[in-house]
């Protein structure tokens, strides 16, 4: 996951844009070593009547939300609404949905205190997410925050030749100011901000790599280098015999190793620290339990041949993507990450995760869908330029999964927590 001199000078650049710097960095080191225990969200293992008004009402006085289609008091009628989205189209897939927290952040957008929804199948996953999210609440709040973006599509050209393929690279190389106007012709959000390119044998990829403003961008990307690709096709000096608008080079959908040293989408990083007592009061183990797990696990990972280091990144992001109308496919990537744990001078245990290929969106694909758009407005990231936020708070929503699981492991309480939660009565 490393970046060229040029990619970090971005990466801060883009941090000082969104927030003075120097002050994102004086939060982080003036960030409360603890706070009190929240207002408790109601809970409860059966699914009753009593316990979804409960919750409701909850989330209404903290958040001012209210959910009419996602509590069924009101049906989608307006069937233009999922145009764009479906084909043809018989009726909804009904996914249950939870929520926990506060998720507690401090990044460069997102800020406070969330309740964040989680649409899934599988028992016992909201309330290991919501325990997590407990003890980074009480440790301070994790720290997230989204330092780089971009997103990418490779087409591939083949030749005859080396030769010709070299004459074409040298012009394509020159005519860099032109797919910009071009990207900025095709899209009024997307902004050509790289191009690299891979030479294999006559054939030669082209990664295209953009800005997409607060979309996903995947659809945006494709539109903008194929405008681009049409105009190399009709100027340039020499003809490849043939090309396509994807080589299978840019990562879409699936875990790659150039996860490691690129970006897809955002790259998020989010840290905690958590004291002896939250280890111990909250989560019912050790910081050295805890530690020695992460350190087994990861050499179980590596020997694997897993892409990253990580316990279950795919369920968190998998149930919030569902939630808020995210391309789910793109877990696959998402999921890419590393998870690091050691223990602390005074004991502690120190906590961080990073996502390099975090595609989230709040505005186009199915965030606009009704019952999608309430729980964005839930965590106040619907709409135009709250993206970053929403990745950040991502990122912390993944940090307290991870510090759950491992800790459910490392103590022995994995079993029966899916015992307790994950089984039909």
């Amino acid at each position: 996951m490393s970046s060229t001199s040029e990619t970090t000078k971005k990466a801060l650049h883009a941090m000082s844009a969104l927030q003075d710097l120097e002050q994102l960095l004086e939060d982080i080191k003036n960030k409360p070593a603890s706070k009190t225990p929240p207002e408790s969200l109601p809970a409860e293992l059966p699914v009753t009547v009593e316990g979804i008004r409960k919750r409701l009402e909850f989330l209404l006085e903290k958040t001012n939300s209210d959910f009419p289609y996602l509590s069924g008091e009101q049906q989608l009628s307006d069937l233009a609404r999922l145009e764009g989205n479906i084909e043809n189209y018989i009726g909804m897939s009904m996914v249950p949905t939870g929520i926990i927290g506060p998720v507690s952040v401090l990044g460069s957008m997102a800020k406070g205190d969330f309740y964040v929804p989680l649409a899934t199948s599988e028992g016992s996953l909201l309330a290991s997410y919501h325990r997590g999210a407990r003890a980074c609440y009480l440790a301070g709040g994790a720290t997230s925050v989204c330092l780089i973006d971009g997103v990418q599509r490779s087409p591939v050209f083949k030749f005859d030749n080396l030769g010709n393929l070299g004459t074409f690279l040298v012009w394509i190389l020159g005519q860099i100011e032109e797919f910009r106007s071009i990207t900025e012709s095709a899209s009024r959000y997307a902004k050509l901000i790289d191009l690299k390119s891979n030479v294999e044998g006559n054939h030669l990829i082209l990664t295209f790599e953009y800005h997409t403003g607060d979309a996903s961008g995947q659809n945006m990307v494709t539109i903008c280098t194929n405008a681009i690709c049409q105009y190399i096709i009709q100027n340039a000096p020499v003809q490849p015999q043939f090309w396509f608008i994807e080589s299978n080079f840019s990562g879409d959908k699936k875990a790659t190793s150039q996860s490691f040293a690129n970006v897809r989408g955002k790259k998020i990083t989010a840290e905690i620290t958590l004291t002896q007592k939250i280890v111990n009061s909250v989560l019912r183990t050790t910081p050295e339990a805890m530690a020695e797990y992460w350190r087994s696990s990861t050499i179980g990972t590596i020997q694997s041949g897993s892409i990253g280091a990580q316990g279950h990144y795919a369920n968190g992001l998998t149930a919030l993507f569902i939630a808020t109308g995210q391309d789910v496919a793109c877990v696959s990537e998402a999921s890419v990450g590393i998870t690091r744990m050691e223990l602390t001078a005074d004991g502690g245990l120190y906590v961080s995760v990073t996502l390099p290929n975090l595609i989230v969106g709040t505005v186009g694909g199915g965030t606009s869908l009704p019952t999608q758009k309430e729980c964005l407005e839930l965590l106040g990231c619907y709409g135009a330029g709250k993206t970053r936020k929403f990745a950040e708070i991502c990122g912390a929503l993944v940090l307290a999964g991870e510090i759950s699981i491992a800790a459910a492991l490392s103590s022995g309480q994995f079993s029966a927590a899916h015992q307790k939660f994950g089984r039909k009565k």
